[in-house]
């Protein structure tokens, strides 16, 4: 390090002068001794991390800047390079790489008012055995330059895969009804029978609404809302959305409007379902984690048709 320190500076200030300032500290070194290290041939331990800090700049950089050194590990393992994750940490520490920082969102949804509302099926445990069995539902909110965008979203607690989305700039019932009507019709195309699915939300207006209550009812699922009225009642989906913001809205922004917020989310629930690695998942994607169900349970018809 203090060899590196050296050459990053002796044309600023000498390689005499930096050694008689370092004389005085914890970390001396003698001129001769810096001119025996910079005429060594690289080291085999440095022209690996030099190879190895090349591949994750590669993979952070392709995975939105966002993936810290848990992530970025598991990403070297699936393309083969064998490395320790304290290497790994190590390397991004000199690179000045880093994960994102998520931060909690206000509520966005207005609570409906305490009249016919649907039980509380899930009782905050957000699990499945399968597809389809549990949908969770929220609405999130971006700031543009144009106002207000906000965005809805559905997705499978199964494989946390993000079956439905859609953006607008008003919070009325069409916006969450359209990302519904996106899962359903994602889901039915491949052959899934979604009677028997519980849909659950929070206590928003927008998923009390009868229009969006029907529609459940016309698939035969079922409706379940929160029955506190706080975060954790649809935590999985809170979290995507603190995901969502941090690793999408702020990292990438700041945003014109409408449309540049939505060629961006429908671009990032692409890379969520197709590409990003989830350590709840074991460090697969959302797409891997359904694949893998169905080689070893029968999956939906047209899923068979196309195999």
């Amino acid at each position: 390090m203090k060899v590196a320190y050296i050459d990053r500076h002796k044309n600023l200030f000498g390689v005499q002068p930096i050694c008689d300032v370092l004389a005085e500290t914890d970390a001396p070194i003698a001129p001769s001794t810096y001119y025996a290290a910079a005429g060594r041939p690289p080291s085999a331990r440095s022209l690996r991390d030099e190879e190895l800090t090349r591949e994750i700049r590669r993979i952070h950089l392709e995975n939105y800047g966002v993936y810290g050194a848990r992530k970025v590990h598991a990403a070297l393992l699936r393309e083969g390079f064998e490395v320790a994750r304290c290497t790994v940490e190590r390397l991004m520490r000199a690179a000045g790489l880093r994960g994102v920082i998520r931060a909690k969102s206000p509520r966005t949804t207005r609570p409906a008012p305490e009249t016919g509302r649907p039980a509380d099926l899930v009782e905050r445990q957000f699990t499945a055995d399968a597809p389809n069995q549990l949908w969770v539902a929220d609405i999130t909110y971006i700031r543009t330059f144009s106002g207000w965008v906000y965005a809805a979203f559905v997705i499978d607690v199964f494989s946390r895969m993000v079956v439905g989305w859609q953006v607008a700039t008003s919070l009325y019932t069409d916006l969450a009804l359209d990302a519904l009507e996106m899962a359903i019709w994602r889901r039915r195309r491949t052959g899934a029978d979604l009677a028997g699915l519980t849909h659950h939300s929070d206590r928003g207006v927008q998923y009390r609404a009868l229009r969006y209550t029907e529609r459940l009812e016309q698939e035969a699922a079922v409706a379940s809302v929160g029955s506190k009225g706080d975060s954790y009642d649809n935590a999985l989906a809170e979290a995507f959305n603190s995901l969502f913001k941090a690793e999408l809205i702020r990292n990438k922004g700041p945003w014109t409007g409408i449309n540049d917020v939505e060629i961006a989310v429908a671009e990032y629930i692409d890379w969520f379902n197709q590409r990003r690695l989830h350590g709840e998942l074991g460090h697969i994607t959302p797409a891997e984690h359904e694949a893998a169900h169905y080689l070893v349970v029968e999956p939906p018809t047209s899923l068979q048709k196309t195999s």
